[in-house]
């Protein structure tokens, strides 16, 4: 594998960031963007590559790439709709590290050809799958690198849920990229925890009034979670606040006990929280403590996504302290949720000393137990998110 695949392969979440004037489905997105300026801008944001459209009904270019490629050093994808040596050699001569082959538009057998003729050019494969028989495809066909598209191309319509279960049957050891449709940290943060190790983002960015900017929120961590909701204006609060992750207490002792998981818009991710053992829920994580005698619930969780546990959240024990607290955040392994006294005053530091997924904060932002303090929801989040 090349530079490309090397890149995504990084550890963490990498982003793909995609310099596109039009879409055929949103019409005009960016008309004037210069892909000299935006890819090293990207670079500096973070991003693992970027791709360049290439295709005319996308209002793009080779001079795009070429442009790109002697402006910056970030690997480079040639986005197009590729089916011969020739397109290959060409994207090789304007700069690409990489080029999309969609199995969509492509047999196995031309899947397979090319796939061979961009190895010997020195080029990495992105091979596209939008639906299951797809990705089979491209599992079979030993891709090294699958992308899984959410966007039906024939509709134009994005289903982020068949997404999601598609990159969880995608074996560990391809490199997979969830295509289309992400918009914010949190659904980042959901395609991650399916298994993908990088994300592709485009519209979200060209939209935006500085898409490196918008790239970097996308990628930054740690992840900022609210939890022991109860109250539909807290939500709202919270969501409006920024935060990603919002968390629901579903065990009948604790004091911020909800009824329910409450609805939570799709840029967020709704977390049920358990003592024992998940139960039905409409969330999209369970939080799940361990059990302690006497107490509310044990110190420590594990978040699960279905039955696949996918991060630990290191807590203080139930009403007591520890001074060591940070310490042993910092010394676990994976994705850590640093839970335990964190507010407004502290988070930041929290952050600088750990450096966790994400941070999750729920009795310091209350007036009373499951009832918020907006003010110092805002203030959590935005000290959690500088």
């Amino acid at each position: 594998m090349g530079r490309f695949a090397d890149a995504l392969g990084a550890p963490g979440l990498g982003a793909i960031a995609e310099i596109k004037r039009r879409s055929p489905s949103a019409g005009d997105l960016r008309p004037d963007a210069d892909p000299a300026r935006i890819a090293p801008a990207y670079a500096r944001a973070g991003a693992a590559a970027v791709s360049v459209l290439v295709d005319e009904r996308f209002a793009g270019t080779w001079d795009d790439l070429r442009a790109a490629r002697a402006a910056s050093d970030v690997p480079l994808l040639a986005k197009g709709f590729f089916s011969t040596a020739d397109d290959l050699r060409t994207a090789k001569e304007a700069g690409a590290d990489a080029v999309l082959l969609l199995l969509r538009d492509l047999d196995d057998q031309t899947v397979r050809a090319l796939m061979a003729q961009a190895e010997d050019l020195g080029l990495d494969t992105l091979v596209e799958a939008h639906d299951a028989e797809e990705l089979d495809r491209g599992i079979a066909l030993g891709a090294p690198v699958l992308g899984v598209n959410a966007r039906d191309l024939s509709t134009f319509a994005i289903d982020r849920e068949a997404q999601l279960a598609l990159l969880a049957g995608v074996p560990s050891d391809r490199i997979v990229v969830a295509e289309s449709g992400i918009a914010s940290r949190a659904q980042g943060a959901a395609a991650e925890l399916a298994g993908a190790d990088a994300i592709l983002v485009g519209s979200a960015l060209m939209r935006a009034p500085d898409p490196a900017a918008k790239l970097a929120e996308l990628v930054s961590r740690p992840l900022v979670k609210v939890c022991g909701l109860t109250r539909e204006e807290d939500v709202a609060v919270a969501v409006d606040a920024g935060a990603d992750l919002l968390g629901f207490v579903l065990a009948p002792e604790s004091p911020r006990a909800a009824q329910t998981v409450l609805p939570v818009p799709d840029k967020a991710l709704a977390v049920a929280v358990w003592v024992g053992a998940a139960g039905e829920s409409a969330a999209d994580l369970d939080q799940v403590h361990t059990v302690e005698q006497g107490k509310v619930r044990g110190r420590d969780a594990t978040l699960y996504r279905g039955a696949e546990p996918v991060a630990r959240v290191v807590d203080l024990p139930w009403e007591e302290d520890d001074p060591t607290h940070w310490d042993r955040a910092r010394s676990t392994e994976g994705r850590v949720v640093l839970a335990g006294g964190l507010g407004p005053a502290n988070v930041a530091e929290a952050i600088a000393a750990v450096g966790p997924w994400a941070v999750d904060a729920s009795s310091s932002l209350e007036v009373s137990p499951g009832i918020k303090d907006h003010a110092r929801v805002r203030a959590y989040v935005e000290a959690a998110r500088r």
